[in-house]
């Protein structure tokens, strides 16, 4: 076991990736090194946005690895890594659960996780990772305005033990992680895309041209998203460079 041989919980943060990062910058924690904490009082989704959370109701956690056999041009691989370890919790609680690019967890329509990695480059390789995780599991009330929420106990009807839920996520984050290290990328790729949100199907986009009607073909190991239109043409889309019409 790599992941959570260390567990360090915290009442309350600025967010656990600025924790880990802290800790990052003051010593070499042990690979694994799982931070947690119950409420974070400016928690950190993708650049840009924040993550609500109410104190002691979701699961907030970071987790710091040293993925050295990733090569920086692959470090997607990560984020397949860490948003499958996500879902295979979710799926196992609940139906219609996927991963949305690049790494949102989706239960139907709805927004029941997030994800923000926060990769370091040393030289050919990753030097660390951070990876950070927002799960909501408690919660039935969001103030902040993000349209389209949810939680385990909203899909579930019941309330969870945040306890067991994280020792379940570490358990999940393990396994995903030795697939990393014995060099399994083709199968969390092809994992990632079985359940990729909206693949496969038509549905509304946006972006810097306006409003169209596209399919997700996939996306490419430097995590850039393919689109084709109706017209047969393709694109490729950046993180922001797309907007989903929900």
């Amino acid at each position: 076991m790599i992941v959570g041989t260390y567990v360090r919980h915290f009442e309350k943060v600025s967010s656990t990736n600025t924790v880990a990062a802290a800790m990052l910058n003051e010593q070499a924690p042990a690979e694994g090194t799982v931070i947690t904490a119950s409420y974070q009082e400016s928690g950190k989704g993708q650049p840009g946005n924040s993550w609500e959370s109410e104190p002691g109701k979701n699961l907030i956690m970071s987790v710091i690895l040293y993925p050295v056999m990733v090569r920086p041009a692959d470090q997607f691989i990560i984020s397949r890594m860490v948003s499958l370890a996500v879902y295979d919790l979710v799926s196992r609680h609940t139906r219609n659960a996927s991963i949305k690019w690049p790494n949102d967890i989706y239960v139907g329509n709805d927004k029941i996780a997030g994800i923000l990695i926060e990769n370091s480059i040393i030289g050919e390789t990753l030097g660390s990772s951070i990876s950070g995780i927002g799960l909501n599991v408690n919660q039935v009330v969001f103030r902040s305005g993000a349209p389209n929420p949810v939680s385990l106990k909203q899909v579930t009807g019941t309330t969870h033990y945040l306890k067991a839920v994280k020792e379940e996520l570490i358990a999940a984050l393990d396994r995903r992680y030795a697939m990393v290290i014995n060099g399994e990328t083709a199968a969390l790729e092809s994992e990632y895309h079985q359940v990729l949100y909206r693949a496969g199907k038509w549905h509304r986009y946006s972006d810097d041209s306006g409003e169209f009607e596209g399919m997700i073909g996939g996306v490419m190991s430097d995590g850039m998203l393919s689109v084709r239109r109706r017209d047969g043409t393709s694109r490729l889309y950046a993180f922001r460079e797309i907007d989903y019409i929900l």
